[in-house]
């Protein structure tokens, strides 16, 4: 059976996973799937557009995740998605935040399966490219195999085949986004099922997953996985990724020559106008465990936000790694 594109992915995570962390991670793995942060219809509709959608060529794959529960302006910004040429639009069912909830958007919408498969309906006569969901095991007191059976079985129905599924159950009240990525309990065996129940869907495994052994286990039982903060904070994990997920060969060499291929990036975003901290602070985890790779953090965490911050400060902040080399 050939591989998923969606094997390995990236978890959309708000605030972190924007362009400049994209290209970062597309120079460690040609393969891995990118998603993009959030983006609420609201955003795109009534905002700056080409804020919301730019990116760089070079991410391809890479995937829009709208929040939002309107069929219509779904279907308006999966258009704005397909016409900017992403390879697939994707809903957010699964962010618990107070903020999102009092929109009818995120981890909420899993109380309404019907209006998600009417929401993921609209989206697909709207565009060609795929269109799949991303959701938790389950909210609140909805914490049984049957439930989550209960919400995928209608969107299924549509004709959508792809779900990303969050391996925890979010809870509405009571639990900030960051303690609902890590107090509920991790169920993996309840995605397992779901991937027995439907085995024509494309399963995608999320959550909790910190090394490519966890994930080549979990692909025994899915069709994918999708890691999110242990990339962010390890990125250097992404460089095997291509070799142990896809059969494909490495794409690097050392983390030296990655931070080489990010300089002309670099220069070209601070020509834009871009501040340097925007681009370094995704940068930060490259030299985990390394020798030197404090210094490296504590140079580019204390001076890159500062006015007039430039590729110089990268350089220096290289010194204390290059110096044990």
């Amino acid at each position: 059976m050939p591989i998923s594109p969606r094997a390995f992915s990236l978890a959309p995570m708000m605030e972190w996973s924007d362009r400049h962390c994209r290209y970062f991670w597309r120079l460690l793995s040609k393969q891995a799937f990118l998603y993009t942060e959030m983006v609420t219809t609201g955003a795109l509709i009534h905002g700056d557009r080409e804020r919301f959608l730019n990116y760089n060529p070079e991410e391809h794959p890479v995937a829009l995740q709208l929040g939002g529960s309107n069929p219509q302006e779904l279907a308006a910004c999966a258009q704005m998605a397909e016409s900017w040429g992403y390879d697939e639009v994707n809903l957010n069912c699964g962010c618990p935040s107070d903020r999102v909830q009092n929109g009818m958007i995120g981890a909420c919408l899993m109380a309404q399966p019907q209006l998600v498969a009417d929401c993921i309906k609209a989206m697909q006569d709207a565009v060609q490219i795929p269109v799949t969901v991303k959701h938790r095991i389950g909210i609140d007191d909805m914490d049984d195999d049957q439930g989550l059976l209960d919400f995928v079985a209608p969107i299924a129905a549509t004709g959508c085949v792809t779900f990303i599924v969050h391996a925890r159950k979010a809870w509405l009240k009571g639990l900030s986004p960051k303690e609902n990525r890590e107090i509920p309990p991790l169920n993996y065996d309840r995605v397992h099922k779901l991937k027995q129940e439907f085995p024509d869907l494309e399963i995608i495994i999320n959550g909790g997953l910190k090394t490519l052994a966890d994930c080549q286990a979990q692909l025994a039982h899915v069709d994918g996985v999708m890691v999110g903060r242990e990339a962010y904070h390890n990125p250097w994990l992404l460089s095997e990724v291509d070799a142990a997920i896809y059969g494909q060969p490495p794409v690097t060499i050392d983390r030296l020559a990655v931070i080489d291929q990010m300089m002309g990036y670099i220069d070209k975003q601070l020509s834009a106008g871009m501040r340097l901290h925007h681009i370094t602070r995704h940068l930060l985890g490259l030299f985990h465990g390394q020798p030197g790779g404090k210094q490296f953090r504590r140079i580019i965490s204390a001076e890159a936000h500062k006015p007039g911050a430039d590729a110089e400060l990268v350089y220096r902040a290289l010194e204390p790694i290059r110096s044990r080399l």
